[in-house]
């Protein structure tokens, strides 16, 4: 969510001008109404939600054998094995608690971790550069997610910049400029270039032509994870040298589909790069979106973006508190 996408208190904008009316409504764009999210994420919410309760709360009274089983449901629902753990083990120290309010329980206990790793709101500065540092394995949905976000910029009025930083995969760089030109942002090229060096001539046009943001794809090739941190490590050190004031945030992209798998590509991308938060792409129909609370628990990293579709427009805003309630509606 950015600033300048927020939601006026008169939601309904029945008090609105006609002028007033037409504005929000392209501010909120990229916002899911509450019922858009609650279909989205229907089978995470079965999953994760619908799954546990129907097991749980028509016992009597908890014993170590419904918890055990409570445990297995929250980690095959793809809550990870750490969190699930918590959270059964704080349940267990909770003895006037009845199975009848497990979920109040869990409504809160997902609110309080998600709350906990920061603010949804994509962080940007207006009249300044801002640089995005797009991170996350090959086939996460990277190059989309940037020309998504190209658009949601372009489209308030922001000049963009792309830096095509995956110079290794074949044809990235093209996919790349595909992107650009369909959301009509620039793009700063060199195939077969050292990756810092294509970001190096990105800031520097970006700095003299007054351009507002920077969107700087990368490699996501674990295979070689050596080879990877090296590179990753070598472009930020190309903008913290260069523009450290402008980097934005670090977003690892994450295919929701990937479920626990999530938490380790976090992890080694964390020792790459200083990561600020989350994109969750391919959310829509995903049985895994668990996996928000466990990045959230066990990373300390808030989702800010999620992909619920093939649109430019279906780049939408995170909301963790509209996200829980889905989830228990």
């Amino acid at each position: 969510m950015f600033d300048f996408f927020k939601k006026k208190e008169d939601k309904s904008g029945e008090n609105l001008p006609e002028q007033e009316k037409a504005q929000e409504e392209k501010k909120n764009i990229f916002s899911l109404t509450f019922e858009s999210l609650k279909k989205t994420i229907a089978n995470t919410s079965q999953s994760l939600v619908g799954n546990v309760i129907q097991h749980v709360e028509q016992e009597e009274e908890f014993d170590e054998f419904i918890l055990d089983d409570m445990e297995e449901l929250l980690i095959k629902a793809d809550l990870g094995v750490n969190t699930a753990s918590s959270i059964v083990d704080k349940l267990r120290k909770q003895n006037n608690m009845k199975p009848s309010q497990v979920r109040s329980y869990l409504q809160d206990e997902f609110a309080s971790i998600l709350n906990a790793a920061g603010s949804n709101i994509l962080n940007y500065k207006e009249n300044e550069l801002n640089i995005y540092f797009i991170v996350g394995v090959n086939g996460a949905g990277k190059t989309t997610l940037i020309g998504k976000l190209a658009h949601r910029f372009k489209q308030s009025g922001k000049r963009v910049l792309v830096a095509a930083g995956d110079t290794f995969r074949a044809a990235a760089e093209e996919q790349l400029n595909i992107w650009s030109e369909r959301a009509g942002a620039d793009i700063v090229r060199n195939d077969g270039a050292d990756p810092a060096s294509v970001v190096f001539d990105a800031i520097k046009k970006a700095k003299s032509e007054n351009y507002d943001v920077i969107l700087v794809d990368t490699a996501g090739r674990l295979q070689n994870k050596y080879n990877l941190m090296q590179e990753l490590s070598k472009i930020k050190s190309v903008i913290d040298k260069n523009a450290p004031e402008s980097l934005r945030e670090s977003i690892l992209v994450l295919d929701a589909n990937t479920g626990q798998n999530g938490l380790s590509q976090a992890k080694v991308f964390t020792e790459c790069v200083n990561l600020t938060c989350v994109a969750l792409t391919k959310l829509d129909g995903s049985a895994k979106g668990g996996i928000i609370i466990a990045i959230a628990k066990e990373m300390n990293l808030p989702v800010k973006l999620i992909g619920v579709g093939e649109k430019m427009e279906d780049l939408k805003d995170f909301d963790s508190d509209d996200f829980v309630k889905a989830l228990f509606a």
